[in-house]
């Protein structure tokens, strides 16, 4: 087992030890963290005598704090001082579960955390039951994990690895991504800083706030360690979900990174890493999250903190919180000189969902009208484990080139890619995983990205392209009037009218109060037959000064809450009508008939209404007071291709050849005497 490979190889081959009592979805549950416990019981042998040896003399010094001293001689950030390791723990087949729970209980807390939060404790239990635990230990014991052997870097390939392969047959998208679109988004985020990147004695800050195993940290410290080998990377991420933190944290203990920079907990609730900035970021936040738990909170902030919190451009839907995180990533983004960079996976939802004014919108007018979004990629459908719907890797930055000398001028412009055929058909699907991303299909995607010209995957627009101001398009209210007997049910039946006749009080005033209300719609009735029930109104000022008259005949004061029921019940749309006019003389909107028309930006919205509505409903006029902003990306309708329709002379001719084939199949089933 000299090569990385062979170890995974051979660790695959003690999973299979566990088939029966264990799925093979279940199978990490136990590998991971036996791989974790090796590693550590490998790092910690050298100085494991002398680690306890001195554990035994702070003992007797009465000493609590030990850890800083015992960590200073295990030469780690983490020890143990239990007795055993993996070869003492075989010399007692017998207490096997017992011992290697003390060996568990002896780690420093740090370490120790990390197997808990595996849950690790009673898998031990069902190993031992199943008589499998003393079977897998002896099994672990023959891999040499030890760092002469195997690397840091070596061992965070062989977890990796162990990861991904756990991972794809479990439920695996909720916290991981493929490898192949972490190395996309990667190289996208990292391509325009290569050069940087190369300098000695660089100091370079990594986030994931969705940061699930730990996968996109590693591939980005990868990634910079092959540009600098010098180059020092600190990885800092949170995870919700406990034994992805517990793999992520290992992950980074592992590689000799702080795993104390890995949080636990809900970053929209519990920011892990409040107040820091950094350099970088990427992560794939789940798709379409519900955020109702958190609603209170991020409210909360949203409204007394505004942009001195994370989320002062507002809140999206509840039922989607792939913008919070966004939100929660930039309030993250370094001011100065060189800013920060951003990578973040969605759905299609992002892009576009939400009117203009909604939350979704206003986000993404913040985000566009302050210069951040550089670019929105979209990758090919099914290629992740849970899920074959179409995602995007959108790229943002808060310091936007603008010196020609310094690369492509991206100020002001979004960059659209298309790379939904940049895909190979996979030979064995993995759950919805169906497709993948070559090596050179990322170097492609990578160099369409960082050229920044237009050509059949890639468009260019200004910031402005994607804004547009929703108008509100009125037309005038056109009523006729008429006291016939058709109209004069039709009153009898508005809730208004029916409520002269209730009471909310109780006992004898309510049947008063419903008595009057009775006799009050009785004598309504009588004057409205009093009146031409053959008289068409079509002006609404005259039939109101026809039934003033008619109601003052009739001794019943008409005032303006009466006159409104009145009017509901006796009134018709009628195009032939006059309009209806206010207090002020001016025409009244017909709520019916009115209309929205979004106007890119970039247009006037007065010569876009003359050319466009006018012609159609010459009578229309706009309600500025209703003009909202919105943004939107429509990603696809960039990218559409008209496929032309066949003939239909080639289509009637498969029609006939498609009957000429039934009539011949008929034929011989009726031969056939059926």
């Amino acid at each position: 087992m000299d090569n990385f490979q062979d170890k995974v190889n051979f660790i695959w081959t003690i999973a299979e030890l566990l088939r029966g009592p264990y799925k093979k979805e279940q199978y990490g549950d136990i590998i991971l963290p036996m791989a974790v416990l090796r590693r550590f019981d490998c790092v910690l042998s050298p100085t494991k005598d002398e680690v306890l040896k001195k554990y035994e003399e702070l003992k007797k010094m009465g000493l609590h704090n030990m850890d800083p001293i015992l960590n200073k001689i295990s030469g780690q950030n983490f020890h143990n001082i239990s007795k055993y390791y993996f070869e003492k723990l075989l010399a007692d087949p017998d207490n096997i579960a017992a011992n290697l729970r003390n060996y568990i209980n002896g780690f420093s807390k740090g370490a120790r955390e990390i197997i808990e939060y595996f849950d690790f404790d009673k898998q031990i239990t069902k190993l031992n039951d199943n008589n499998l635990l003393y079977l897998v230990v002896s099994e672990f014991a023959k891999v040499d994990f030890h760092p002469e052997t195997v690397s840091n870097t070596e061992m965070g390939y062989i977890f990796e690895e162990l990861i991904r392969r756990f991972s794809e047959h479990g439920e695996a998208g909720d916290h991981y991504t493929p490898r192949e679109v972490i190395k996309l988004m990667v190289n996208i985020l990292l391509n325009e800083d290569n050069e940087e990147l190369t300098q000695k004695g660089l100091i370079v800050t990594v986030y994931d706030c969705c940061a699930g195993t730990g996968g996109m940290l590693s591939v980005a410290e990868n990634y910079m360690r092959e540009l600098n080998p010098d180059i020092q990377v600190e990885l800092f991420g949170q995870e919700i979900n406990p034994q992805s933190y517990a793999i992520c944290k290992a992950d980074m203990l592992i590689k000799g990174q702080n795993a104390e920079n890995i949080i636990l907990g809900d970053s929209f609730t519990h920011d892990g890493h409040k107040d820091k900035k950094f350099r970088y970021m990427l992560t794939n936040p789940p798709f379409g999250v519900d955020w109702k738990k958190q609603e209170k909170f991020i409210k909360k902030e949203c409204e007394t903190q505004g942009f001195n919190g994370r989320f002062g451009a507002g809140t999206p839907r509840v039922s989607d919180g792939s913008l919070l995180f966004l939100q929660h990533l930039i309030s993250k983004m370094r001011d100065d000189e060189k800013g920060s960079r951003i990578a973040i996976i969605f759905n299609g939802s992002p892009l576009f969902t939400g009117d203009a004014g909604s939350g979704e919108s206003e986000i993404r007018r913040w985000i566009i009208e302050n210069d951040m979004l550089e670019g929105v990629i979209a990758l090919p459908d099914q290629l992740f484990y849970n899920t074959g719907i179409s995602t995007y890797i959108w790229i943002l930055t808060n310091r936007k080139n603008a010196d020609p000398k310094k690369g492509p001028v991206r100020q002001g412009k979004i960059q659209l890619v298309d790379a939904t055929s940049f895909y190979q058909k996979m030979r064995k699907s993995l759950g919805n995983k169906r497709n993948k991303i070559t090596e050179e299909q990322i170097r492609e995607i990578t160099r369409i990205y960082g050229e920044f010209k237009e050509n059949e995957y890639c468009k260019i627009f200004d910031n402005e392209d994607f804004g547009y101001r929703k108008i509100t398009v009125e037309r005038p209210l056109r009523l006729n009037f008429m006291v016939s007997n058709e109209r004069i049910e039709n009153l009898k039946n508005e809730p208004k009218f029916i409520k002269l006749a209730e009471s909310k009080k109780k006992g004898s005033a309510a049947l008063q109060e419903i008595e009057e209300g009775n006799a009050l719609q009785k004598r309504i009735i009588e004057i409205l037959h009093s009146m031409d029930q053959t008289r068409l109104y079509r002006n609404r000022d005259e039939f109101i000064k026809a039934l003033k008259k008619a109601f003052k005949e009739g001794g019943l004061p008409l005032d303006n809450s009466l006159l409104k029921v009145l009017l509901s019940g006796l009134l018709e749309k009628d195009e032939t009508a006059d309009i209806c006019t206010d207090s002020k003389g001016k025409p009244e909107p017909d709520p019916d008939l009115r209309d929205t028309e979004n106007v890119p930006l970039k247009e006037d919205i007065y010569a876009y209404f003359e050319r466009e509505v006018k012609p159609h409903v010459p009578d229309a006029w706009i309600d500025e007071s209703k003009t909202k902003i919105g943004y939107e990306i429509p990603f696809t309708r960039h990218f559409y291709k008209y496929q032309p329709l066949r003939p239909s002379e080639e289509i009637l001719k498969e029609i006939v050849e498609l009957e000429e084939r039934i009539r011949e199949k008929l034929e011989k089933v009726i031969g056939n005497g059926l």
